[in-house]
């Protein structure tokens, strides 16, 4: 019977799937509010720089015809249900395992793509979508990490030399992954974030 490895897998998914729920919560709101009021301004619009308004109305925040953060409230919502079921102590089968790192590697090419988009073609930053990112990082590595440790990229069901790289460094590729989306975010408003302008 394969069970968590980590004691602290479940409640760390709990977490990220709420923060992620209630980022794709608000930014739906935020929608909605927008198409009924073209005047309304999000509560998030806090400088030229961090700006939900300016990121809602383009069209990348409705890639595949709807908004995105309805893809948020499907998605986070699965996450909730089950952690909830490991915290239950609720074996869950490693088709279900993978089934979430595959739809969390899905979310983290497309939250990707969203920095990018972000930081180079919108030139600015919703604080909403940042949360609903962070959600996301944490969902991917953690579960990455569950499931090497647990030997479920393996035929045999034992963990390798690289499941247990992955699982034992959990929390660098987790720590890299914000520096490195940091790092792009200081570089590319360095003057703003300075004073200079």
């Amino acid at each position: 019977m394969i069970k968590t490895q980590f004691r602290s897998t479940p409640w760390l998914l709990l977490f990220s799937g709420i923060i992620g729920l209630i980022a794709a919560f608000t930014l739906t709101q935020d929608k909605i509010a927008i198409l009924s009021d073209p005047s309304f301004i999000p509560s998030c619009n806090i400088n030229p720089v961090l700006s939900c308004g300016s990121v809602i109305v383009t069209d990348q925040a409705s890639v595949f015809g709807f908004p995105n953060p309805i893809i948020g409230l499907i998605s986070y919502s699965v996450v909730i249900t089950l952690a909830v079921l490991l915290i239950s102590r609720v074996v869950l089968p490693n088709w279900v395992w993978l089934g979430l790192n595959l739809g969390a590697l899905g979310g983290l090419a497309f939250v990707i793509w969203l920095i990018f988009q972000s930081l180079y073609v919108i030139d600015a930053l919703c604080p909403w979508c940042m949360v609903a990112w962070v959600g996301t990082i944490l969902i991917f590595w953690l579960t990455t990490a569950e499931n090497a440790n647990a030997g479920r990229f393996t035929r045999s069901g034992t963990p390798g030399f690289v499941s247990d790289i992955f699982s034992s460094l959990r929390w660098v590729f987790i720590g890299a992954t914000f520096l490195i989306i940091l790092s792009l975010i200081f570089i590319n408003w360095m003057d703003f974030w300075l004073g200079r302008t």
